[in-house]
């Protein structure tokens, strides 16, 4: 299984001198917890160089009483951003996730633009998915056991 098959190709993007106040509304309005902040390239594609969460908004501006509109994004942002590629095994991204401590990744492709992103809930999703599969299995061997099975 592979990251793009289950990222979520409808990302919410901002620049970095774009206001705090700015994410804050994308984030209401599209109900997200994060906006990816991208940069376009020498071919016009957008790159992501960041990432604001909903945390990073309380814990660096709100918690340090900063005043927002003297604040933009590139102040605040994640520099180290981690991203997956659109091809990574989805397994392996869970593993570098895990290893970052980060609950969100963008997702690229192999010239580094965004397609999408990945989250935590995504991977819930998918794990879930797959345990009520299994769950299934075990009601599907025992009616195979019962037919089968001559008295």
């Amino acid at each position: 299984m592979s990251v793009g098959q289950f990222c979520n190709r409808d990302t919410i993007t901002a620049r970095k001198e774009d206001s705090i106040v700015k994410a804050a509304k994308l984030m209401r309005s599209h109900h997200v917890g994060c906006v990816i902040v991208v940069e376009e390239d020498a071919h016009g594609t957008d790159t992501p160089v960041g990432i604001i969460t909903d945390r990073d908004l309380v814990i660096g501006i709100l918690a340090k009483e900063l005043d927002p509109d003297k604040v933009t994004l590139g102040d605040i942002m994640s520099y180290e951003l981690v991203t997956a590629h659109q091809d990574d095994r989805l397994w392996d991204t869970l593993q570098r996730m895990r290893v970052k401590g980060v609950r969100r990744v963008p997702v690229v492709d192999r010239h580094g633009a965004l397609k999408g992103i990945l989250t935590s809930d995504d991977l819930l999703e998918v794990l879930a998915s797959e345990m009520n599969e299994l769950a299934k299995l075990i009601s599907r061997e025992q009616l195979r056991e019962i037919n089968t099975r001559e008295e």
